[in-house]
């Protein structure tokens, strides 16, 4: 527990420094903010923003940030440092995946605030994006494992994050990517941050997250098995 809080600390302090993990964590949650309070258009959902910006900060933020970052510390050696000073990988990792879901549950916040949302609103919201963001946190320590540079990690999370972040946004205007995307995880959170307000458990799309997870879960070990953190 001490290494994962002092892991935890250290991540705080070099994010600070990185603009590029910074920007990764604030710049959703400020466009959010601008767009829901500045675009009014009739016809328009509401929260259409909201949703649509919530559902994209989960596809990037967490993803891109926990690859970087493991990338990053694998291409400077640094990680390798902490492995020989008595940490363990699993506490490397824990620590870093979460300061990577405590900082972006951060940002969701404040997207969650920008809706207005009553009490128990904002306790589904919350807890979807949770999920959403622990799911992506793992895609992103597999692409971050798997990586031995950051430009490296750069290379292959762009193209996911793209698919995965703009799959529901495509999905609202073509109904074959519509019928194709409802087999990912960020396709099923944004339906359901859609329908916060009038929230009711759907066991079809649980099960495709939680199938989501496992395969995530799957190419980590896989990477981890493979190319280790050193």
């Amino acid at each position: 527990m001490n290494n994962m809080i002092a892991i935890f600390r250290k991540q705080l302090k070099d994010t600070l420094k990185n603009k590029t993990v910074f920007l990764q964590f604030v710049m959703f949650p400020i466009l959010t903010l601008i767009m829901n309070h500045a675009i009014k258009i009739d016809g328009m959902p509401k929260n259409f923003f909201v949703n649509l910006f919530a559902a994209m900060y989960i596809g990037m933020a967490p993803l891109t940030s926990m690859a970087a970052i493991i990338a990053e510390e694998k291409e400077k050696n640094t990680l390798r440092v902490l492995l020989m000073s008595n940490v363990k990988p699993q506490e490397y990792l824990l620590g870093i995946g979460s300061y990577v879901w405590f900082a972006c549950m951060l940002g969701a916040m404040v997207i969650c605030t920008a809706g207005g949302y009553k009490l128990q609103g904002s306790i589904i919201f919350m807890s979807i994006m949770a999920i959403g963001i622990l799911a992506s946190s793992l895609i992103g320590a597999a692409i971050g494992t798997w990586s031995q540079t950051q430009m490296m990690a750069t290379s292959v999370t762009v193209p996911v994050m793209m698919i995965f972040s703009f799959m529901p946004m495509l999905s609202l205007f073509n109904t074959t990517i519509a019928k194709i995307g409802k087999f990912t995880y960020l396709e099923q959170i944004s339906r359901m941050l859609s329908q916060v307000n009038s929230f009711q458990l759907d066991v079809e799309g649980i099960c495709i997250i939680v199938v989501n997870m496992l395969l995530a879960a799957v190419l980590f070990t896989i990477a981890y098995r493979r190319c280790g953190l050193a």
